[in-house]
């Protein structure tokens, strides 16, 4: 059995891989088993929640939640696996007072662990993929982010201040591959691989060595969870700056929010 973990990071493609990655689903799985963000919630969950305490009880729990997944996993099957979601990697940085990816080297350590555990000689091997983006872009697209999901209050330039001194996603990879050696680490850039014919998806499919007659059958989909428009942004964070409870503030940006997408989506017909 081959595992190919694609764990990350935020605002790199990854909603584009795992919206391309279901939408091919059906094609795919003659010869791949795919494991996204529904398929194992509760491990992405507790990674989420071990990146924010770095506790010994949620590093248990993710090692049990781990073990559910892999371990419900048939040895006798021997498809190649792929699984994707940037929540392996704990949460977004720059919110719970975290300032990289501090725990994605134990996580990743311990997927191995759990692997290794649960399915023994069964494991003929496992990988990892981090797709990573350029220090000021990615800054830029985890302040949209945060805007449009939290309550984040400071300015772009107040942001960036923070962030841009901890945005080397290629240090974070050097790290994880130094945690896990000598497990192969791969990465790829999405100013590499966005303009592919699957968009970031193809770097995921070329360590899977998806031959091209199957690519060849697969449907490319527009990109996955793209930035607001800057208006909108702005509204967004003036919304924060109010003194309106965070239920009814969630509530009402979800409606602009989609208000907007849909308009854009008009105006390409």
């Amino acid at each position: 059995m081959r595992l190919i973990v694609h764990a990350g990071f935020h605002k790199t493609g990854t909603s584009s891989i795992q919206q391309t990655l279901a939408a091919n689903r059906a094609a795919l799985t003659p010869a791949y088993r795919i494991l996204l963000k529904d398929d194992m919630a509760g491990m992405t969950e507790a990674a989420r929640a071990y990146s924010r305490t770095l506790d010994d009880v949620e590093w248990s729990l993710f090692l049990y939640e781990a073990a559910q997944v892999l371990g419900n996993l048939d040895p006798a099957d021997t498809r190649p696996i792929l699984m994707s979601c940037e929540d392996l990697a704990g949460h977004m940085p720059f919110r719970h007072a975290q300032t990289d990816y501090v725990a994605a080297p134990r996580i990743m350590a311990g997927m191995i662990s759990v692997a290794q555990d649960a399915l023994g000689a069964g494991v003929a091997s496992l990988e990892f993929l981090f797709t990573t983006r350029a220090p000021a872009p990615w800054v830029k697209s985890c302040y949209a982010q945060h805007v449009r999901a939290t309550r984040m209050t400071d300015d772009l330039d107040t942001f960036r201040r923070t962030a841009l001194p901890h945005a080397d996603l290629n240090a974070m990879v050097d790290r994880i591959a130094a945690a896990v050696a000598p497990a192969r680490v791969h990465r790829a850039a999405l100013e590499d691989i966005a303009t592919g014919p699957l968009g970031p998806l193809d770097a995921l499919l070329d360590v899977a060595e998806v031959p091209a007659d199957l690519r060849a059958t697969l449907a490319p989909l527009p990109p996955a969870n793209t930035s607001v428009p800057q208006d909108l942004l702005t509204e967004l964070l003036a919304m924060n700056r109010s003194d309106t409870p965070w239920k009814t503030l969630r509530d009402e940006k979800k409606v602009l929010i989609r208000k907007s997408r849909r308009a854009h989506r008009m105006s390409k017909q």
